[in-house]
């Protein structure tokens, strides 16, 4: 159903439709049994948010954000695969996009899901852009499974050389080195 998904939202304007609207939609999306399968959830999470989230230039509304944080407490997984990704791949310091990401990594988020985040963002080559959701996610001071965090250690080692002068990445270190002392060698 995802090209039809994709013509409804389009006949409907889904994707600049009033974010108080959004926040109506978000509402009924939520009611609706049986939940919509991932790949709904995932055309609905960028039709709905995507743009809108890459567009930032100021911080979110707040109906924007009451809209992701409901869609978000249902369809994590799909938001995350959707939203994540694309703000990971846009180019330039997308600052507001960072913010946003941290406040849903340490506000909504459940731990598999801050897991996945992580584990895009180490998918990507850091930046001072990125080190912020990195602090974020180990704010949340969750056990991460060996291979994610042996992941991380590596990435932050090999990567160690372009951040000689970040006070960001410094601090992610020394939280790195703090909360995981135990398992770092």
């Amino acid at each position: 159903c995802c090209p039809q998904l994709e013509g409804l939202c389009s006949f409907l304007q889904l994707s600049t439709c009033s974010e108080h609207l959004l926040v109506r939609f978000c509402s009924w999306l939520l009611a609706l049994t049986p939940d919509l399968s991932y790949t709904s959830a995932a055309v609905l999470a960028e039709q709905l948010f995507l743009g809108r989230v890459l567009s930032l230039a100021q911080p979110p509304s707040r109906h924007l954000m009451a809209a992701l944080t409901s869609f978000c407490s249902k369809y994590s997984q799909p938001f995350c695969q959707v939203l994540v990704a694309a703000v990971l791949r846009e180019p330039g310091e997308g600052t507001e996009q960072t913010k946003l990401l941290c406040e849903l990594v340490e506000e909504c988020l459940e731990p598999d899901d801050v897991q996945l985040v992580l584990s895009h963002v180490l998918e990507v080559p850091l930046s001072e852009k990125l080190l912020p959701i990195v602090q974020a996610v180990l704010g949340r001071q969750e056990v991460l499974p060996t291979k994610l965090f042996d992941l991380l250690v590596l990435t932050l080692c090999r990567q160690a050389p372009a951040f000689a002068t970040s006070l960001n990445y410094a601090k992610l270190v020394t939280a790195v080195l703090t909360m995981y002392q135990s398992q770092v060698s």
